[in-house]
């Protein structure tokens, strides 16, 4: 089933391409990929970042609010990059290129989740308080992207470099990981002294 994409806001995709045909913001991006690769870049596969905050927040629903969208750059056949545009009260602007595992990992998500045979929005959803990225399946695929929370039966898939004790690229639901992503964040318990 092929996955269905949200569309980015217009001026974010122009903010991006824009970028993109800059050869001074190219030349200075800090992702060697990119600054090496002959042939034309092309925007790909936006998603819209949601950020998760307070995760550890006892008894409280998922609160996410939107950060950005960022495309998947290709160059050829391959992913090189990503690219960035955030929402400024002047309006969409491109923020910035990136590289590194979660350019490759976004990718390996996006085949894994083209397998699955269920209708699902893709976004990703990223936990500061653990470092992680995943890649968030919504269930509810006539939603605009920017909106929505996560909801219990929604696939969540870490991307490598997942936390400690977190499987990457393993779909799960969102109510089977957030207990282990909880539990992760629960403060350790204090030793005492022998007495």
């Amino acid at each position: 089933m092929p996955l269905l994409l949200a569309p980015a806001p217009a001026p974010a995709l122009r903010s991006v391409l824009g970028a993109l045909g800059s050869p001074t913001a190219v030349r200075e991006a800090p992702v060697s990929a990119l600054r090496t690769h002959q042939g034309p870049l092309s925007p790909d596969h936006p998603l819209p970042v949601h950020v998760w905050d307070d995760i550890s927040r006892p008894g409280g629903t998922p609160h996410t609010r939107l950060a950005g969208w960022r495309f998947l750059v290709r160059g050829g056949e391959r992913a090189v990059a990503t690219a960035e545009a955030r929402l400024t009260p002047d309006g969409w602007t491109f923020a910035r290129f990136c590289g590194g595992p979660y350019v490759a990992a976004t990718e390996q998500a996006l085949a894994q989740a083209e397998a699955l045979t269920a209708p699902l929005q893709p976004r990703l959803l990223s936990v500061p308080e653990l470092y992680m990225l995943t890649l968030w399946l919504h269930h509810d695929t006539a939603s605009d992207g920017a909106e929505g929370l996560p909801a219990a039966g929604d696939l969540l898939v870490p991307l490598a470099p997942a936390p400690p004790g977190i499987a990457a690229h393993r779909p799960q639901r969102l109510a089977d990981l957030l207990p282990r992503l909880t539990l992760r964040l629960a403060p350790a318990p204090l030793l005492r002294e022998p007495a």
